[in-house]
């Protein structure tokens, strides 16, 4: 059955990588999985037919003969449940790198998406230059302890997982910040995850959307 994801017609990110189909792609890339991208604009991710398909009028969708999901987080799992170089075959470290997807969109991820309103929705506001260093500040308490953990590892768990890809997704947003350059063990975990085919050939699919570059073969 074909596999087809949505995305933004025009991404907001200019084809940086950071909009979440990103995610789905490079998942789907590991896991060498064939699929189509319907593009969307953001008046059409509003009409009946993509609510449908996601109740928040949001992007990515996931469509597989009779399934469809939303929620960047589901579709990973869904397509990693069907791939060991996602989710490992032993139980325990099966549960751990779900234990790492959900405490990348729980817990590391919303202090970092504050971070991009605070930036960009109420940089204007007269409140916003005392506010940003405590939104940094609380980005740091999450990056503390997940620097630690990581500590001179190249993967969180052993070998490279769902949990790492997301993981790396979410510190892909700091990437313009700085705040990474802090954390010298984390900044080089994502280059990892950057480094890694699968991502490179996603993150060129997405880079083409949006500049019109051939993405890779």
């Amino acid at each position: 059955m074909t596999i087809t994801i949505t995305a933004f017609e025009r991404s907001p990110d200019g084809g940086k990588g950071l909009a979440r189909d990103t995610r789905v792609r490079w998942a789907l890339e590991e896991a060498g999985r064939p699929y189509e991208v319907r593009l969307v604009s953001f008046k059409a991710m509003k009409e009946p037919a993509h609510l449908a398909l996601h109740p928040f009028g949001q992007i990515p969708t996931y469509e597989e003969g009779d399934l469809a999901l939303f929620e960047t987080g589901a579709i990973v799992f869904h397509i990693a449940q069907g791939y060991a170089g996602l989710l490992p075959d032993d139980a325990n470290a099966r549960a751990r790198a779900i234990t790492w997807m959900f405490a990348a969109l729980n817990t590391v991820e919303p202090p970092i998406l504050d971070l991009m309103v605070a930036k960009i929705l109420e940089g204007d506001k007269p409140w916003s230059k005392d506010r940003l260093p405590l939104v940094m500040d609380r980005i740091r308490d999450r990056l503390k302890p997940l620097s630690a953990r990581l500590g001179s590892a190249d993967w969180l768990d052993g070998a490279f997982s769902a949990g790492d890809l997301m993981i790396v997704s979410v510190l892909l947003r700091l990437r313009m910040s700085g705040i990474l350059d802090e954390f010298p063990n984390l900044a080089a975990y994502v280059a990892r995850g950057e480094a890694r085919p699968a991502y490179q050939r996603a993150f060129a699919d997405q880079l083409a959307v949006n500049t019109g570059k051939p993405p890779l073969s």
